[in-house]
């Protein structure tokens, strides 16, 4: 499995009243979990900056890792990154065979 990293900007309006975001937050992670079963969820933090929430989550491969972006778009960001992340002692082995 590999590791990614999902950075989610929510839309004014998604964002609604701050009392029903777990809610949302809830139905955002049913859909993914049913459409991406293989997903691991790692952490989940919100944020104070240019994005809401940041998100670790171990997929099998880049093609899941997209889907849950897309879900992510669909369940309303106007803007989600996701970046492949390596453990440093896996990035460490890389560099020392470089």
């Amino acid at each position: 499995m590999s590791t990614f990293v999902l950075l989610t900007k929510l839309s004014t309006s998604s964002l609604g009243t701050p009392r029903n975001r777990e809610q949302m937050g809830r139905k955002w992670l049913t859909e993914v979990k049913k459409k991406c079963p293989d997903v691991k969820w790692v952490s989940h933090y919100a944020l104070l900056g240019p994005f809401d929430f940041l998100d670790i989550y171990e997929a099998p491969d880049e093609h899941t890792a997209a889907k849950v972006s897309m879900i992510t778009m669909a369940k309303g960001a106007v803007k989600a990154e996701t970046w492949s992340a390596l453990q440093y002692k896996d990035f460490l082995d890389v560099v020392k065979k470089l």
